[in-house]
C-alpha cells in the first residue's frame, strides 16, 4: 500500500468508525458529534489533496468509498442509540438512504465483482450536504433538510445504477452518467 497523505486520511477515517460506534453506544452525544466532525472533514480533504498532489489512485478511491459507507453506518447507529426519538421519526428516510446505498453497490458487485467507487459530482454534493443535514437533525433544528438530502441520495443512486449499466468494466471517479461518452471515446483512443 502506498502511504500518501490522502490514503492516510482515509485510513484515519476508517479508524474513527469504531470510536464513533463506541461513543454512540455509550450515549456520548457531544463527543460523537465532535469525532464525526473530524471524520467528515478528513473526507472533505482526502480527495482534494489527492488531486492537488496528483496522488489519485484506485486504492485511494476504494479507501474513500469504504470510509464513506462505514461512517454513514456509524451515523445511523448514532441516531439509533443517542437520538432514538429522531431515529424513530426518520426511520423510513433512513431505510431509503440505506437502500440508496445497497442497491447500486449490489448491482456493481453482481456485474463487476468489485465495490463501486464512482465518486460522481452528485455523490460528492450529496455527501457534503449530509453533514449539515445530520447536525441540524440531531440538534433538533430541522428535519426537512435531512429528508431532502435523502431524496437527493436516491437520485444519486439512480445515476450510479445507470453508470453500472452503461460501463463495460469497473471504473473509479466517474464525474457523471453524462461523462460516460467522453470516457468511451478516451478508451477507444487508447485501444
Amino acid at each position: 500500500m502506498t502511504y500518501t497523505i490522502p490514503n492516510i486520511l482515509s485510513i484515519s477515517r476508517l479508524a474513527l468508525v469504531p470510536v464513533l460506534v463506541a461513543l454512540a453506544y455509550f450515549g456520548e452525544a457531544q463527543a460523537f458529534l465532535a469525532v464525526l466532525a473530524v471524520s467528515l472533514l478528513s473526507d472533505a480533504f482526502d480527495g482534494y489533496i489527492a488531486r492537488k498532489l496528483n496522488q489519485t489512485t484506485e486504492l485511494g478511491a476504494r479507501l474513500d468509498s469504504w470510509g464513506d459507507v462505514l461512517t454513514y453506518g456509524a451515523m445511523i447507529l448514532g441516531l439509533y442509540w443517542v437520538w432514538p426519538e429522531v431515529f424513530d421519526a426518520q426511520v423510513w428516510f433512513l431505510v431509503a438512504a440505506t437502500l440508496s446505498f445497497v442497491v447500486p453497490v449490489l448491482a456493481a458487485l453482481m456485474k463487476f465483482g468489485v465495490y463501486p467507487s464512482y465518486h460522481t459530482w452528485a455523490a460528492k454534493t450529496a455527501a457534503v450536504l449530509m453533514a449539515p443535514a445530520f447536525y441540524w437533525l440531531t440538534l433538533g433544528a430541522e428535519e426537512g433538510f435531512f429528508q431532502a438530502v435523502i431524496v437527493f441520495h436516491i437520485i444519486v443512486a439512480c445515476e450510479e445504477l445507470a453508470i453500472t449499466l452503461v460501463l463495460d468494466e469497473p471504473r473509479a471517479d466517474v464525474r457523471s452518467v453524462f461523462s460516460l461518452s467522453s470516457i468511451a471515446k478516451s478508451d477507444d483512443k487508447q485501444r
